[in-house]
């Protein structure tokens, strides 16, 4: 997983976390047709719910600005493992969505909303829903902006469509060595980039990516990163992010790999 575990924050806040990149930078990933996420978007590709559309909107600048950023003329949603909406500067809303792999949220049911509205279910929203003209007015200026965001889920699947697909549970809570062997570190790199040709648009795009836990934990501060950014989450964050009966385990296992020189799932 190419996740940097500096950017897991303590105390963990819930903010934007914009940082301005160069072009060069802004690259989309190549997705290979042998692997589990190609799968995944294939089937929902194939199931036609791939997009969504406000009537009226042309999504032709957005599409053409993901192949010139990709060099790819094929199917977005089946040429790069990242997924795409488009934020229109104008309206703040989003008219226009490729989503095939979203974490625990609808596509659909985004589907025209403003920027406030799209977080109004985010826990510990006052800073976004606040800055939401700003952060709007900043994503869709013409430069290119990044973010990521993470958390842990029982679940090796990257597609988490709440209708598609129930909550995997969390393993019995019993042994937490067993606890983290069934958990996944899961990471979003999330970027937006001018749409550009007359439009005052940016394409936002979210590359989920998944590793076991025990395995991205390979380091005692790596451990310790994650054990005090988990344990400084707000009840309401951890109920969001549905981690709240995974929490006490969870830190238990931290604790061990932090204490360990060689912190490994027995």
């Amino acid at each position: 997983m190419n996740f940097d575990f500096n950017l897991i924050t303590v105390p963990f806040r819930m903010q934007p976390g914009l940082r301005r990149i160069d072009a060069d930078a802004m690259q989309l990933t190549p997705l290979d047709a042998s692997g589990q996420l190609y799968s995944e978007k294939r089937a929902v590709v194939e199931a036609g719910v791939s997009r969504q559309l406000v009537p009226g909107f042309d999504p032709q600048p957005a599409l053409r600005a993901i192949a010139a950023l990709g060099h790819s003329d094929a199917d977005p949603a089946l040429a790069f493992e990242e997924d795409f909406a488009v934020l229109d500067g104008t309206t703040g809303t989003l008219p226009f969505l490729c989503v095939c792999v979203p974490s625990h949220w609808a596509p659909e049911d985004k589907l025209g909303l403003d920027f406030a509205a799209l977080h109004a279910p985010v826990a510990d929203n006052a800073l976004l829903v606040a800055a939401s003209k700003q952060l709007v007015a900043l994503a869709t200026n013409g430069d290119c902006w990044e973010r990521h965001v993470w958390t842990i889920s029982p679940s090796p699947r990257y597609d988490q469509h709440p209708r598609r697909h129930t909550r995997t549970p969390w393993p019995a809570a019993g042994n937490f060595t067993a606890f983290a062997q069934g958990s996944w570190l899961r990471a979003e790199r999330q970027c937006f980039f001018p749409v550009g040709q007359g439009t005052k648009q940016a394409v936002f795009s979210i590359r989920v990516m998944l590793q076991p836990l025990a395995e991205a934990v390979n380091t005692p501060e790596r451990a310790q990163r994650l054990h005090d950014s988990l344990a400084s989450m707000t009840p309401a964050v951890l109920d969001y992010k549905g981690l709240t009966a995974a929490k006490e385990p969870l830190l238990r296992w931290l604790s061990e790999c932090a204490a360990r020189a060689a912190p490994q799932a027995q």
